[in-house]
């Protein structure tokens, strides 16, 4: 069996990633903690390959304690002064994001 490169590894890991971010989206509304355990794992698979994650993707779990944000659930979101700022109800902690013009 051939080694795979570091750019095929990347590619494995960013399917890995969005199908278990896919998961977690369906699976939230029946099983909170399972949901949160993909992301979990989706954040550990991407940093065994050094893997960037996409900014949509980064944006769907909280920095601080790792748990799936869903808007008016998990999270809060605000817009204010070109910045979203979001509230996890988890952790009680904010993550603040510039908008790009």
């Amino acid at each position: 069996m051939a080694k795979k490169s570091k750019s095929q590894l990347k590619d494995l890991a960013l399917k890995r990633v969005k199908d278990l971010f896919s998961e977690a989206e369906i699976i939230f509304p029946k099983n909170k903690e399972l949901a949160n355990r993909y992301i979990q794992i989706a954040r550990k698979t991407a940093m065994k390959v050094n893997l960037k994650l996409p900014r949509n993707l980064k944006r769907k779990f909280c920095k601080h304690c790792y748990s799936y944000l869903v808007p008016g659930k998990t999270s809060r979101t605000r817009i204010h002064k070109s910045r979203v700022t979001i509230y996890c109800f988890t952790c009680k902690k904010y993550m603040r994001f510039m908008i790009k013009e």
